[in-house]
């Protein structure tokens, strides 16, 4: 076990100071907070003095993995096959070791913290928010605990806590003024509520707005779809075209010119097809004043949300709309995707009601509905 002294003006410092010598897997052994400096004794600074250590097996197995040899020009195309998959069972066994490290180091840094610290990070990791942002938000509340020598209230922890999560969302959600362009364009799998999302942004843009908008869709895979915004747009009485392709729908575009709102619906399909994304180019060509919004729904798994967002990033996509939030209770991957890709959430739909069941995107109510139990 290497162990190290640590001197720096406060707590997050020090824990910087520490990954970045002993790495993601230091534990902290000791903290506390001492005083330094100044002049003839006078003016000295406060400072945390942290005792950490890290297991140096940990760190020859990052070396390992980092040191894998290239692979030689001349080696059979069978060989390399063999060896890729050698080094990728290796790799996965490596990183399932590392997860299970980091889960224990985890626990071992926490054991510090009073039980209010505790409490509060384990009710964000029920929520799903990021084990890297659950790490730091724990660092922030143990140097705020020392700071204020222990006399703080949990609620006071717990605002410190929210203020965190809000700065994220605040350093992305900037000014959003609804239908600030003339085409919204919403794309995505199969299953996520791309039409009725588009139907409650319809309604809220003429009933709330008094827009003048019409609606386009080159979803012709589904007869039911098209029924389906034929019933929206004749109750807001509004028009619809079915496009085919990119001729089909410049001839729309041009129809729709003193419009002030088109609204785009797109077919859903297996994202993983790669001409999927391709044929949405072909057929819907970007343009300035398009803004296309991302759908997703929070009851997918995590990392097949991430999965479907790198697909979608070759589109390109500009904000996001997540859908089916009253159908969760686990809503961290909201937050956790909007830090990760830096992308504006435009909408939030809680429900199958149109127009009603929509929200925007704004940090306070963002934050809410992470929170709501």
């Amino acid at each position: 076990m290497k162990v190290k002294k640590f001197i720096a003006p406060s707590m997050p410092e020090a824990m910087k100071k520490i990954r970045k010598e002993l790495g993601e897997h230091a534990v902290i052994l000791n903290s506390k907070i001492t005083y330094g400096g100044g002049f003839l004794g006078f003016f000295k600074k406060k400072q945390f003095e942290v005792i950490a250590a890290v297991d140096p097996e940990l760190e020859m197995m990052e070396r390992m993995e980092a040191e894998q040899p290239k692979m030689p020009l001349h080696v059979s195309e069978r060989q390399k096959q063999a060896d890729h998959g050698e080094n990728q069972q290796l790799k996965q066994e490596l990183e399932e070791l590392k997860s299970m490290i980091a889960l224990l180091t985890s626990k071992e840094d926490r054991s510090k913290y009073p039980e209010m610290i505790h409490s509060i990070l384990s009710e964000l990791e029920q929520k799903e928010i990021g084990s890297d942002h659950v790490r730091t938000i724990g660092d922030e509340l143990y140097a705020f605990y020392i700071e204020s020598k222990g006399e703080v209230s949990e609620t006071e922890i717990r605002k410190r806590a929210i203020d965190y999560l809000k700065r994220k969302l605040q350093s992305v959600q900037t000014d959003n003024p609804l239908f600030a362009k003339k085409y919204i364009n919403v794309v995505g799998p199969t299953g996520v509520g791309k039409t009725t999302t588009l139907a409650k942004l319809a309604a809220k843009a003429v009933l709330e707005y008094k827009k003048k908008i019409a609606f386009i869709t080159t979803d012709t895979f589904r007869i039911a779809a098209i029924e389906q915004l034929k019933t929206y747009a004749n109750l807001l009485n509004v028009p619809v075209e079915v496009v085919y392709n990119s001729a089909d729908f410049e001839k729309a575009t041009q129809k729709f010119l003193d419009y002030d709102l088109v609204l785009i619906d797109t077919a859903g399909r297996n994202y993983r097809e790669n001409q999927y994304i391709d044929q949405l180019k072909e057929i819907i060509p970007v343009r300035e004043e398009m803004e296309t919004y991302l759908v997703l729904a929070l009851t997918s798994k995590a990392e097949d949300l991430e999965e479907i967002i790198e697909k979608f990033q070759d589109l390109p996509f500009d904000q996001f709309i997540f859908t089916k939030l009253d159908e969760t209770k686990r809503k961290g991957s909201l937050f956790n995707l909007v830090c990760k890709y830096r992308k504006k959430v435009g909408f939030l739909a809680n429900g199958q009601n149109v127009p009603d069941d929509l929200l925007t995107g704004n940090p306070e109510i963002i934050l809410k509905e992470i929170l709501r139990e």
